[in-house]
């Protein structure tokens, strides 16, 4: 197979080869084709006999326009003469690369994509103090539906052998990662929080006295017509008003009622589908909006029937008060 001169990765040429095109971050068909030693001729050819798997969230054409700024902006090496308007291809695009790209060398530099990308999310979640609000939950909810989409990706991808070694690398603990425990298995945070918020058919009870933007991006997974309260005192003022206001004007849909918890909890916990047959709760060791930034735990509780009596007084409270931006 035809291939172009390796370009050996870093931190600065990924992130150099990262574009902001229809307000998702991208990166382009040249430049991944000489990440993974192919000529863009060839790298375009696999994704073509693979087409069914690239959907147009996942990769799509750059119009004149779009290219022209782009270039306008960056000098663009790769691109040498006339030639069709290149692809983009979004995070999701890319990890769908990994299925269909081969060998040691696509599983070398998959990795590294995937370091990269994991630092990026790591970035907006600890810039919330430098960032204004809005932005950080456009961008807080963008990650959200790209790691609920790279769940559903790998699912499929652990049945590749190649893409298995990719997997098994994210347990280097070297490497810096969102995790934490949930029943017994070293689980990411967001993905963790996303298998229990989902399996919720009526409604989902938080008790949490610290919640903060990220608690209500992670959210996001809850079906619709599940009704959610949260119970809290909203210490240290990590929620605002604006925040609030913003994700419920994105998401009209996602029905979250806040309501005190009354100061009497030290612990958090999530129930799940309270008064029905189904009904489940698990004891959280931490807060949601600091999931896996410390060892934490999320573990099912099995005897649900101690804490009836606590959530059925939990009920009775009032609605709380958001306080304004400080």
């Amino acid at each position: 197979m035809e291939k172009n001169e390796l370009l050996l990765l870093t931190e600065d040429i990924i992130a150099s080869k990262i574009h902001l095109i229809r307000g998702v971050q991208v990166m382009l068909d040249f430049d991944l084709a000489a990440i993974y030693g192919y000529t863009t001729t060839r790298f375009n050819e696999q994704v073509k006999n693979n087409i069914e798997r690239f959907d147009t969230d996942f990769r799509f054409q750059l119009t004149d326009l779009e290219f022209k700024n782009l270039m306008s902006k960056f000098s663009i090496s790769s691109w040498g003469g006339t030639r069709k308007l290149p692809y983009a291809f979004t995070e999701q695009g890319i990890y769908m690369l990994m299925t269909v790209l081969k060998g040691d060398l696509a599983v070398k530099q998959s990795k590294t994509l995937i370091r990269l990308f994991k630092q990026m999310k790591d970035f907006i979640v600890q810039s919330q103090d430098v960032m204004e609000s809005p932005a950080l939950l456009k961008l807080s909810l963008q990650t959200q539906r790209n790691t609920n989409d790279i769940m559903q990706i790998r699912q499929q991808m652990v049945t590749h052998d190649d893409i298995s070694i990719i997997i098994r690398d994210f347990t280097d603990p070297k490497i810096k990662k969102d995790y934490l425990f949930y029943n017994g298995q070293t689980v990411e945070a967001a993905i963790a929080y996303n298998e229990i918020y989902s399996s919720a058919k009526e409604s989902v009870y938080i008790i949490d006295d610290y919640i903060g933007l990220k608690s209500l991006v992670l959210l996001k997974s809850v079906a619709e017509n599940v009704k959610i309260t949260i119970f809290t005192d909203n210490r240290n003022h990590n929620l605002h008003r604006s925040e609030f206001n913003d994700f419920q004007h994105e998401y009209p849909k996602v029905d979250i009622t806040l309501k005190k918890n009354g100061g009497i909890f030290h612990d958090r916990y999530i129930i799940i589908d309270h008064g029905t047959a189904s009904e489940k709760i698990f004891h959280c060791g931490g807060s949601s909006k600091d999931s896996g930034k410390r060892i934490t735990s999320i573990t099912q509780v099995e005897d649900i029937m101690l804490y009836q009596d606590i959530i059925a007084n939990l009920q009775q409270n009032e609605k709380a008060n958001i306080s304004c931006d400080a």
